[in-house]
């Protein structure tokens, strides 16, 4: 199971319930100890940052809700994507961090704004160095909120094809029809050729090969053969009751052939199986006509 279905998964919020635990506590020793507050310093900056960091991180865990909420309604009538709400959570994550970062410099008495000013120079140069990295996190966030794609479909970048399983900030995570897992950066959406296809029709595979010149005269044949074979397939949708051959390449002693054929889901696995049915069936109409 993949990361994405598993936070889509109603759950109960330990974590809000938490921090909204966490907040009760410090909220009541602020009013019950304010005598002993006044005393240390220190103590007062901690429990100061400490409870600005909860209440921010309480507000947002509050919107993550209800923009989710809000989301799935809106789209009750139809398949939910599950980036978007990966999106909410990654995103989410990230300001809790930053909000984090920051009210840790309260707790320990540090100016954040003069802190950030003396530190623009470090951070324009770990910008610089991680470049790549930021680049590829800005690119997951807005593959994140795209209409373009979403978690299950299957794509085609660059070279690399497969069915998403994930998103991360790096990475898309890509299971290709080995059952690899593919690690696909962010960037390569927008700076190589991109091909979503799951648009349409996701059942639809196709299956190559090639066959002699001399086993190619009897293209009629092998169709008919291939017909007789698939034309009840359970896991198959013929349209109209035909098989199409269609010749892809002809070469010096060959004949290459692709088919193109719907399956009744878009399971890479029960594609492969397929496509190896189909190619024991060109193996066996070949044995004949080369013997």
């Amino acid at each position: 199971m993949n990361a994405s279905l598993e936070e889509n998964k109603q759950r109960i919020p330990w974590s809000f319930l938490l921090k909204v635990f966490l907040l009760g506590l410090v909220t009541i020793y602020y009013f019950y100890f304010q005598s002993e507050l006044k005393l240390d310093k220190r103590l007062v900056q901690f429990i100061d940052g400490l409870s600005a960091f909860l209440i921010v991180s309480v507000i947002l865990s509050i919107l993550r809700f209800l923009i989710i909420f809000l989301y799935n309604t809106r789209h009750s009538h139809r398949p939910v994507r599950g980036n978007f709400v990966l999106g909410i959570n990654r995103l989410t994550a990230i300001l809790n961090v930053v909000f984090g970062i920051i009210c840790l410099m309260l707790a320990f008495g540090i100016d954040p704004g003069k802190f950030i000013t003396s530190m623009t120079i470090v951070a324009m140069a770990i910008a610089v160095i991680f470049r790549d990295y930021i680049t590829n996190m800005i690119s997951g966030l807005i593959v994140m909120f795209s209409e373009q794609l979403s978690v299950g479909d299957r794509i085609r970048v660059g070279e690399h094809k497969g069915r998403i399983i994930d998103i991360t900030f790096a990475n898309l995570v890509l299971q290709d029809e080995e059952d690899d897992i593919v690690m696909v950066p962010n960037n390569m959406v927008f700076t190589s050729t991109f091909m979503n296809l799951s648009a349409h029709q996701s059942s639809l595979f196709s299956v190559r090969f090639e066959l002699p010149l001399s086993v190619s005269i009897h293209i009629k044949e092998l169709e008919e053969a291939l017909k007789m074979s698939l034309i009840t397939h359970p896991n198959l949708k013929i349209k109209n009751g035909t098989i199409e051959l269609k010749v892809t390449e002809i070469g010096k002693d060959y004949v290459k052939y692709k088919i193109d054929l719907y399956a009744i889901s878009n399971s890479n696995r029960m594609h492969r199986q397929l496509e190896n049915e189909i190619l024991k069936e060109v193996l066996k109409f070949e044995s004949i006509y080369i013997s």
